[in-house]
């Protein structure tokens, strides 16, 4: 089992934040809506970050092209746990996997799937520890895009004042202002079948 997969994420009682980044007509409408609406695309996968920093590495802090818009969004964590329950590594492990066949077989199938990333540093750094990054297949994206949704947040101003810190060397600043993430447990089912280890 993997000592270095840990989930770390804004989480409360019944909620938990994911991130994502988007084109503004994307992000704007979905501000607007509280959930996702067109130009949104419901017809390929959508991936989901409970990472803030990781996202900020994916985005270059929102100065990708087509990532410049950084959306918290609040799910319910039942909707998340569930997800989790069903999800299928990207990669085949033969601790996980009775063969690589039957990997492929459940990763074709798959509604939901997961792949460890090495987290990042404020400065982008790649970590020894692995952010999880879940993946929606278009047949359960428009339930996520709704009615797992609680509430949307623009933190793009969050992201261009913590940039602005950092462009500034202002570090301390920059680290004060980021989002608090916490170990976030899951049942020991999933932690074998997405190779993590015992918080």
């Amino acid at each position: 089992m993997r000592t270095d997969r840990l989930i770390r994420a804004d989480f409360d009682r019944s909620t938990l934040v994911v991130y994502q980044a988007f084109h503004p007509s994307i992000a704007d409408a979905a501000l607007k809506a509280q959930h996702f609406v067109p130009p949104f695309s419901f017809g390929r996968m959508t991936w989901i970050k409970p990472s803030f920093l990781w996202l900020m590495e994916r985005s270059d802090w929102g100065r990708r092209a087509r990532q410049e818009r950084t959306l918290a969004v609040r799910i319910h964590r039942s909707a998340w746990d569930d997800a989790l329950r069903e999800a299928v590594l990207t990669n085949f492990e033969a601790h996980i996997h009775a063969s690589g066949s039957d990997w492929r077989t459940a990763l074709d199938d798959a509604r939901v799937r997961v792949q460890w990333d090495p987290e990042r540093s404020i400065h982008g750094k790649k970590l020894d520890v692995r952010a999880i990054q879940v993946g929606l297949h278009r047949d359960i994206t428009p339930l996520y895009a709704k009615d797992w949704i609680v509430g949307i947040e623009d933190y793009t101003p969050l992201v261009q004042k913590i940039r602005g810190h950092l462009e500034n060397k202002q570090v301390a600043r920059a680290r004060a202002l980021l989002p608090r993430e916490a170990v976030y447990d899951v049942d020991p089912e999933t932690r074998k079948r997405l190779g993590m280890a015992a918080p």
